[in-house]
This record gives structure tokens, C-alpha cells and sequence, in this order.
């Protein structure tokens, strides 16, 4: 029963079956008023049902919306008027205005038995309106009885035509949309059309068929001549790119408005100090009576206020426009662009402001760690001269006085220097020395520890090296290596000075290598790993790479741990 009940259920039309059968009734009583006339009182309601049916078929208003008293009113009203008024100058100026409203809807529609009912529509409306109506405002009789067969028996093929049509389901969900200005365009020729056949028709003898033949060809000609001024291929802009660029810029040019505010954006170094100068811009615009303008940070006023004013809103950049004049559309569509683009700039100096200071602390932060590090490899220098004391006896007073001696003024060098990056950190005074000077001062400072040193020299070589950058990054290394043996026993640590063609040390060790991760991301970012890899040779690579030495990880493999600090090759 229940598949039974479903077969017999009433058919329920869509929407797009609906619109097609009310348009082709629509034209076939309004074919019915053309030809049986509108003088008696049956024929003036058929007119009124004609008006009916447009009402359920009209694209302007929803019809699924419920009416309010005032669309209702005026609704009777407009029957009345038709019903009343009645006149084939009124019957010419309703078949234009159903024709713009047929030709505002044919580009809308994406389904095409939709767009094949309203082009048999338009072509309805237009032959009708020159076999029939202006040959009744006319008198042409010679012309209504050649055309008397064709209304009787051809035209209305038309509207049977859009009645008993196949309908195909439109692909969007959204009704399709009245484009208003080939509506109002459709109607302006539709009525220019009418106007030129009626002036040229009473004021020349010329038969009505050839003063028809005239006028469209002449109408086709001014479209012609207006498509190619609308967009030309001779160096002329076009008048669709010059009307296209007023409704953009509503009378200022968009262009130099732009250009002022990204001057503005590199001139100004702060978001306020640019959003005061913007604000300068937008008061001389000439529809700007003034305004307010209000930041997470910042606000300010300028101008007068007037009766009219907008408020936008883009991210957090509020503004408050005020306006002599009512704010149309257009110019509203203007100011949230307008404004879009301000809140965008401002946003980017906001960014910018934020990329700077970070930057700042970026370099306070480099510069403490850094001196961090140096001092931490000053008191790892004097520990071992501490511990070269401690372990010392009575028979070797004499080295260790000359050892302090000898160290002593080195350290307090190095720390005067650390001190002066604290008071200037861009002021990084070097300290050369011949590369033998320096590393016999290393060895002297690792006495009696695990390093064993050792030296490949091919010959004497008087180069001079930076001994404050060679100092902090070996003593960073063979700290990290010291640190390490405490983990690992058994574990060999060796310093090599290798004088050639080219001038480098080695920091070897013979423990667990790092981690593969760890090792390709050595000296390039921050790492914390046991043992002390890390942040210190993160700091060594920047300061070796800036001093102009290559500092890299030769071997890591188990057994073999072996970093290499070298002048970079000339």
C-alpha cells in the first residue's frame, strides 16, 4: 500500500517547471488581450489575469516570501492602473519593460532549455511589438493586414513552444539573478526603438516596413560603433576601462592614492606615525568631512563630523568616515577598500616593528650568550691553573710561578676584552699572535689534564692567527671532550697542530660518536644533548664563521670523534 500510495501521489512541479508554464501562459493571454482588444470588461480581465501571471513569473520579488501590506498595495495598485489606463502607447511601454526583463535573466540561467525559453520570449515580445502594437499606434491598416496572419496563426507557435518545453534542473541551488543594467539597457532600446519608428513614420511618407528596415539597421550600427568604443585595439583606453576606473576610484584616481600610501609605508618607521599620515590622505578626499580611527595601540581623530558616516572594521583597525553626502553603494564598496588596504599596511608596520625589536633582542641575546661562553672558558682556564697548582710539589715551584706568571697576563687580557664587548658589542678588537706562540700557550693551560698534544709541522711558519676566536673555540672543544671522558672511561683526547699548506687543529677523541641528527644540525641552530654539545659550538661556529675560519665535524664514527678549526683557504 505504501508503494502504491507513493505511484499515486499528485505531481508536484519544481520550481524551474513552474517559472516556464506561467512565463508561456503569461504570453499567451497577453497574446489573447493583443488580439481580441481591451474595451469590454471580459477582455480587460484577461488583462488582469495576464498581470497575474506575470506577478507568480516576475524575477524581482521572491515569491516564496511572505508579502507585507505595502508590497501588496502596490501590486493592486499596478493592476489598476493597467486595467484602467490601458492604451497601446501603455501596452508598447509594458512589452519593453517585459523584454529587458527577459534579456536581464538570459545570461543568468546555466541551464539551457531555461536560456531557449526566455530567447523564444524575447523574440515573442520584439515581433509583436513591430507586426502588431506600433502599427496600432501608427494606423498603418497596410501594415496590420500583412501582419494579421502572422499573429493569428504563427506568433502564438511561440509561447506553445515555451509551454510544452522539455525543463532541465538549473545546476546551481540559487535562483538565477536580474543583471539590472542589461535590463535597464534592453529597455532603453526597446523604447528608442518604438519612438524612432513612430517620429520617422508621422513625419515622412516612407512605407512602415522600410522605416522599420531603417531604424534597426541604424540601431545596430550605433551598438556596433559603441562595442568598439567600449573596448578599441587603437591605443585608446576604452570607455568600459575609463568607466571601469571611475567606479573604482569614485573620482579620485585609485593609482596616486595607492602610490601616496605604500610613500607613506616606507617613509614612516612606526604604525602610529604612519596611520597619522594616512589619516592626512584620507581627509583630503573630497566626499571626507572627517573621522576617527582606533588601534589595539592607538587612536586620533581629524576633520568635522557630518551627518552622514560609516564604520568599517578590518582586523583590529577601526575607522569612522564622515560624510557631507548620503553614502551611495558604490562609495560605500570604496571606503572597505580603502580601508582594507590601511589595515593592511598597518598590519604589515605593526609586523614590521615586532621583526625589529625581535631582531634587537635576538643580538642583546647573542651578545650575553657569547660573553657567557667567553667567561666560561676564562674560569675553565683558571681552574686549570688552579689544578696545575694544586698537583704541583715543592720541586716545582719554579715552573708553576712561571707558568702563573706567563698566564696570568693572558687571562687578564681575555677578560678585559670580554668586558669590552660588554660596554660596546659591536667593538670586537682581535688579538693576533704567530700561531707557535699561541699554541704553546694552550699547552700550558692544559698541564697535567687528559689532552695530549701533538704537532705536524713541515716548517716554521710565522702566520698569525686570532687568538681570541682560536682560544674560545679549542678551549670549547676539548672542554666539551673533558666533560665527555667523565661519562666514558678510558677515553684518549688529543689536540694536533697541523703547519703545511695551510694552517688548522684538530680536537679528537676516541669515545661514542653523536647522533646523526645531531651532528648535521652541529653549528647551525641551538642543540641540547648530554655532554655539553649544544649551544656552545653553536656560538664557536658563528664566531669562527664571523672571524673568517671554517669550523666543521671531520670524522663521527665510534672510536673517533675529530673536529677541525681551519683558516678558510685564500
Amino acid at each position: 500500500m505504501a508503494s502504491l500510495s507513493k505511484h499515486l501521489s499528485p505531481y508536484k512541479p519544481s520550481a524551474s517547471n513552474l517559472h516556464q508554464w506561467m512565463l508561456g501562459l503569461m504570453l499567451l493571454s497577453f497574446h489573447g488581450v493583443l488580439l481580441w482588444g481591451f474595451d469590454d470588461p471580459l477582455q480587460k480581465g484577461l488583462l488582469l489575469c495576464h498581470y497575474g501571471l506575470f506577478l507568480i513569473w516576475q524575477p524581482i520579488w521572491q515569491t516564496q516570501e511572505k508579502l507585507s501590506p505595502r508590497a501588496i498595495v502596490l501590486f493592486v495598485a499596478g493592476g489598476a492602473l493597467l486595467a484602467w489606463l490601458v492604451s497601446w502607447w501603455m501596452i508598447a511601454i509594458w512589452l519593453s519593460a517585459l523584454f529587458g526583463l527577459l534579456g536581464g535573466r538570459i545570461f543568468s540561467s546555466t541551464a539551457r532549455a531555461s536560456r531557449m525559453s526566455n530567447l523564444l520570449a524575447a523574440t515573442y515580445l520584439l515581433s509583436v511589438l513591430l507586426l502588431w502594437v506600433i502599427p496600432n499606434l501608427l494606423d498603418a491598416t497596410s501594415a496590420l493586414a500583412v501582419s494579421e496572419f502572422l499573429m493569428h496563426y504563427l506568433l502564438p507557435i511561440l509561447p506553445l513552444m515555451i509551454l510544452f518545453q522539455r525543463v532541465q534542473k538549473e545546476t546551481h541551488q540559487h535562483a538565477p539573478i536580474l543583471d539590472f543594467f542589461y535590463t535597464l539597457l534592453l529597455f532603453l532600446l526597446s523604447v528608442t526603438l518604438i519612438l524612432s519608428i513612430f517620429t520617422i513614420a508621422r513625419n515622412s511618407e516612407a512605407d512602415y516596413a522600410e522605416v522599420v528596415v531603417w531604424v534597426v539597421f541604424g540601431l545596430a550600427a550605433s551598438l556596433l560603433l559603441a562595442s568598439w568604443l567600449w573596448n578599441p585595439r587603437a591605443g585608446f583606453s576604452g570607455i568600459g576601462q575609463m568607466l571601469s576606473r571611475y567606479l573604482l576610484s569614485v573620482g579620485l584616481p585609485f593609482e596616486r592614492w595607492i602610490q601616496n600610501i605604500a610613500e607613506l609605508a616606507e617613509r614612516e618607521t612606526s604604525a602610529k606615525e604612519f596611520m597619522l599620515a594616512a589619516m592626512s590622505e584620507v581627509e583630503t578626499l573630497p566626499w571626507v568631512a572627517g573621522g576617527k580611527w582606533q588601534t589595539d595601540e592607538d587612536d586620533g581623530e581629524f576633520g568635522n563630523q557630518a551627518p552622514y558616516h560609516a564604520d568599517l572594521e578590518f582586523h583590529d583597525f577601526q575607522l569612522t568616515l564622515y560624510s557631507r553626502w548620503p553614502l551611495t553603494p558604490a562609495l560605500t564598496i570604496h571606503l572597505k577598500l580603502l580601508t582594507q588596504i590601511l589595515g593592511e599596511f598597518h598590519e604589515a608596520k605593526r609586523r614590521e616593528e615586532a621583526l625589529l625589536q625581535n631582531t634587537y633582542m635576538q643580538a642583546i641575546y647573542e651578545t650575553g650568550a657569547r660573553l657567557t661562553h667567553d667567561m666560561k672558558n676564562i674560569v675553565q682556564s683558571m681552574s686549570a691553573l688552579c689544578l696545575a697548582a694544586e698537583q704541583s710539589g715543592e720541586a716545582d715551584n719554579e715552573r708553576l710561578v712561571a707558568l702563573i706568571r706567563r698566564q696570568l697576563p693572558l687571562l687578564n687580557q681575555r677578560l678585559a676584552l670580554t668586558l669590552d664587548k660588554l660596554g660596546a658589542p659591536r667593538n670586537e678588537n682581535s688579538r693576533m699572535l704567530p700561531v707557535l706562540e699561541w699554541w704553546d700557550n694552550l699547552q700550558q693551560r692544559y698541564t697535567g689534564t687528559r689532552v695530549q698534544f701533538s704537532e705536524h709541522c713541515q716548517h716554521e711558519s710565522n702566520q698569525r692567527i686570532d687568538s681570541e676566536v682560536w682560544d674560545s673555540v679549542v678551549d670549547n672543544l676539548l672542554q666539551n671532550a673533558l666533560a665527555k671522558a667523565q661519562h666514558e672511561s678510558g677515553l684518549i683526547i688529543q689536540a694536533q697542530l697541523n703547519i703545511d699548506s695551510e694552517v688548522f687543529i684538530e680536537v679528537s677523541d676516541s669515545g661514542n660518536p653523536m647522533p646523526e641528527e645531531v651532528a648535521q644540525s652541529l653549528f647551525r641552530k641551538r642543540i641540547r644533548s648530554e655532554g655539553g654539545l649544544g649551544i656552545g659550538l653553536y656560538q664557536a661556529g658563528r664566531q669562527a664563521q664571523q672571524a673568517g675560519y671554517l669550523l666543521g665535524l671531520q670524522e663521527n664514527r665510534v672510536g673517533e670523534v675529530r673536529f677541525r678549526l681551519a683558516s678558510k683557504p685564500a
